[in-house]
């Protein structure tokens, strides 16, 4: 099933409830390169719908490296789904490294979720580094 698109007026909510930031990083839209996307947190491949429950903001690294996954492996525990930012409070499953420049997972669902989306590549890693230094990193919730 090919997702139809999404409305503006749809769009313009989740970038309210998001706080214009991804729910996986969350990185601001002010930082991002590039508009942040539409999530479908489960994935149309995987039986999800266009419905607005099911959509969230995402920037483009982790919605790509997301992809059609809806479980993800966690080193210390096995399978285990991934975070759904919609229903899930990040502080509960994530807090950044004292340096503010990796997402360390909290929980199962946490770890597994930073290793899925790969949320600390090398780039991402350097980035926040130069947005640490500047003062706008890490993002307050």
């Amino acid at each position: 099933m090919t997702p139809g698109p999404i409305s503006v007026a749809v769009r313009a909510r989740l970038r309210i409830e998001a706080h214009d930031r991804c729910g996986y990083c969350l990185t601001q839209q002010a930082l991002a390169y590039g508009l942040l996307e539409v999530d479908h947190i489960i994935p149309v491949a995987a039986g999800g719908t266009d419905d607005p429950d099911n959509l969230w903001l995402a920037c483009r690294p982790c919605n790509q490296y997301k992809g059609a996954q809806i479980i993800g492996h966690d080193p210390q525990s096995g399978p285990v789904r991934l975070f759904n930012p919609r229903h899930q409070a990040w502080r509960d499953h994530f807090q950044w490294s004292e340096n503010g420049t990796q997402v360390v997972g909290k929980t199962d669902c946490g770890r597994a979720t930073v290793h899925a989306l790969n949320m600390n590549n090398p780039f991402a890693v350097e980035t926040r580094r130069h947005w640490v230094r500047a003062g706008w990193h890490p993002p307050q919730e």
